[in-house]
């Protein structure tokens, strides 16, 4: 190292040496200072100690024990002295810890502290205010503090105290209180009611939206507090049907300041009101009052109506021809109407009470009279007949319609029945029943007397015959052109009459009440007779489907579609004859269609060829009777049988016969 840097060096440390020294001077000048102010501060929390203790002590026993947290904190805010109730408040001990009122503050209300403590020392006071703490077990209290500056005889100020209340509990209560009064306010605003609430000097306290419009004040419910009510009913008076009543009333209700209930109002508009008057008394005294008014305008037309609709009702059942009966669960009559009355000779009050069973009816129908009543307990509705005795020991015939009686809740308490006297029904029914046993045996012997005049008739009809074809055989070249064309005619005719009678027994045997119904295989059936009868070689039958099976007398159908073929086929006038069968399937029915190409049948015809003995010409092979015989075994099938035709264009014979 040279020794221009020794030198360097050298000065260097020297000015350092120079600035220790300094430096500590100065430290020793500040640690005086420093022990002068510290000297000071204590002497002064030694004065402010004893000034606070001189101040106690002159309010000995008063603090110590009031109810209320009280508090004595410096300037700084930390607690010099404080009683139980404020240990309990701020769940801290000065015994255990110190305690900082900054500290122990919500950080939400630092800011409002500092204003608080600011004007605390300026004004000397602060009342009412609310600061929120949070306590060691991290609960949050709301305090109301009242605080004020404590003085040294010198009038400066030293420290502060005050009164700490927790009032947490009572904020929620107070918040409660004021939601509960909002709703309550919202409620009777919105009330359908229209309310009044008015106070001893008859000033508006509350209304409601309701009110406003009853009475056409063109007010909102909060612009109407306030106002005085003295003359508010003649300002109302003209909208009600009787103004001067309305005054009057009111003033009468005023007067007597007792509860009214159920006052009505007609108003001009037609509306119907009632009015409620509600006294408000405390303690003996009369505090004010409350209106309530509701508009009863539909309830009471509909009561009206309810009402009329009763009375009509009320007639109606009393006098109608059907006896009406209640009885409870044990038989016995609660009420009976007139045509009851009439019906079983008796007069209500001995038949009220009683039980129905032992008034009108005998052993044998007991049991089933008890069989119904009890389905009625079961909650179950019936019909049926019993055989009665009215007052007068007569037997009649009711028709009773029962059904269970339940009242407004539900609950089974009896049943109501309605009566119909039959006896008449009944015996004209027992007449009806002897008359077709009567028309029956008259059927079959009938039927019996046809058979045997049919063959008492055709016996001497051959007779005939054989006598006149035995004469013109006898006879022929003794016999003129004109008398063999005769004797043909006598031939002839004694052949129809033949038929005829044939037909009229056939016709007569459908009255037969005897069914001998079984499964019949219609395309078989069909396809038969086709062989059997008598077809020409120009007509053609052609069965377009196969025919379907159905439930009837086999003798019956095979007539009846015989007779439909050969009617076809005896009217066909055409070169090339065509006859077709087929039908529908419908719901309950088949529908059989037999169509040909013949002559056709004029309309004027169509109702009347099913008639007896209407042909529509004087063939020798038509006796008139063939489409009456097939119209009655159509009916006795529960089938519908008719035509469409043209002339020269050929007929469609439709008929339905029952599945």
């Amino acid at each position: 190292m040279s020794s221009s840097e020794i030198d360097i060096l050298k000065r260097a440390l020297a000015r350092e040496k120079a600035a220790r020294k300094q430096a500590e001077k100065i430290l020793e000048q500040k640690s005086a200072e420093l022990y002068s102010l510290t000297q000071e501060l204590q002497s002064s929390n030694l004065k402010l100690e004893t000034l606070i203790d001189e101040k106690t002590s002159e309010l000995n026993g008063v603090f110590e024990n009031i109810v209320d947290a009280y508090v004595v904190t410096d300037l700084l805010g930390n607690v010099l002295k404080m009683n139980d109730s404020a240990i309990d408040v701020l769940e801290a001990d000065l015994k255990e810890e110190p305690i900082n009122l900054m500290e122990i503050a919500h950080p939400d209300e630092y800011k409002k502290i500092i204003e608080k403590f600011k004007e605390l020392i300026q004004n000397g006071a602060v009342t009412d205010l609310h600061i929120k703490i949070v306590t060691k077990s991290n609960t949050i209290k709301l305090t109301h503090i009242n605080c004020s500056i404590i003085y040294d005889a010198a009038g400066n100020p030293k420290a502060a105290q005050g009164i700490v209340r927790d009032i947490t509990e009572s904020k929620k209560d107070q918040e409660k209180l004021i939601e509960s009064e909002n709703r309550l306010s919202t409620l009777i605003l919105n009330l359908e009611n229209a309310v009044l609430l008015e106070d001893e000097q008859r000033k508006i306290v509350l209304t409601n939206n309701r009110f406003c419009d009853f009475f056409e004040i063109p007010l909102s419910p909060e612009q109407m507090i306030g106002f005085d009510c003295s003359d508010a009913a003649n300002n109302a008076k003209h909208l009600f049907t009787a103004p001067v009543a309305f005054i009057t009333r009111v003033d009468e209700i005023l007067d007597k300041k007792e509860m009214v209930v159920g006052d009505e109002l007609l108003m001009v508009n037609g509306k119907i009101l009632e009015r409620d008057f509600i006294p408000i008394i405390e303690n003996g005294i009369y505090q004010g009052h409350l209106w309530s008014y509701k508009d009863v305008t539909l309830n009471r037309s509909y009561r009206k109506s309810l009402e009329s609709q009763k009375q009509k009702y009320s007639s109606i059942i009393a006098n109608m021809n059907l006896g009406l009966v209640e009885v409870d669960h044990e038989d016995r009559i609660l009420m009976v109407n007139n045509s009851f009355c009439k019906m079983s000779g008796y007069e209500e009050e001995t038949l009220i009470g009683n039980k129905a069973a032992n008034v009108f009816l005998v052993d044998e129908n007991s049991k089933v009279f008890k069989t119904e009543n009890n389905n009625r307990l079961k909650g179950q509705s019936s019909s049926y007949e019993i055989e009665v005795y009215n007052k007068n020991k007569e037997k009649r015939h009711w028709l009773i319609s029962g059904a269970p009686n339940y009242d407004l809740k539900g609950n089974l308490i009896g049943s109501i029945g309605i009566h119909l006297d039959i006896t008449g029904l009944k015996n004209l029914e027992l007449q009806k029943e002897l008359l077709l046993s009567q028309l029956e045996r008259s059927n079959d012997e009938l039927h019996e007397y046809a058979h045997i005049v049919s063959h008492d008739l055709k016996s001497p009809l051959r007779s005939i015959y054989a006598l006149v074809n035995w004469i013109k055989e006898d006879n022929l070249d003794k016999y003129d052109a004109a008398s063999l064309k005769n004797m043909s005619l006598i031939e002839e005719t004694l052949e129809k009459m033949e038929q005829l009678i044939g037909d009229v027994l056939d016709y007569s045997s459908l009255n037969s009440t005897h069914k001998d119904y079984r499964r019949i295989n219609c395309d078989e059936l069909v396809k038969d007779l086709i062989k059997i009868i008598y077809v020409p070689e120009h007509i053609s039958i052609d069965v377009k489907e196969t025919l379907p099976k159905i439930n009837g007398d086999s003798t019956k159908i095979n007539q009846l579609f015989q007779n439909l073929l050969s009617n076809a086929i005896k009217f066909i006038d055409k070169e090339k004859g065509l006859i077709e069968v087929s039908y529908e399937d419908l719901d309950t029915h088949y529908l059989f269609k037999i169509k040909d190409n013949g002559m056709g049948i004029a309309p004027g015809f169509h109702d009347k060829i099913f008639k007896i003995f209407h042909a529509l010409n004087k063939n020798k092979d038509s006796t008139g009777i063939g489409l009456s015989i097939v119209k009655k075994i159509v009916d006795l099938h529960d089938g519908k049988i008719w035509l469409e035709s043209e002339v020269d264009q050929g007929t469609t014979f439709f008929f339905t016969i029952k599945k």
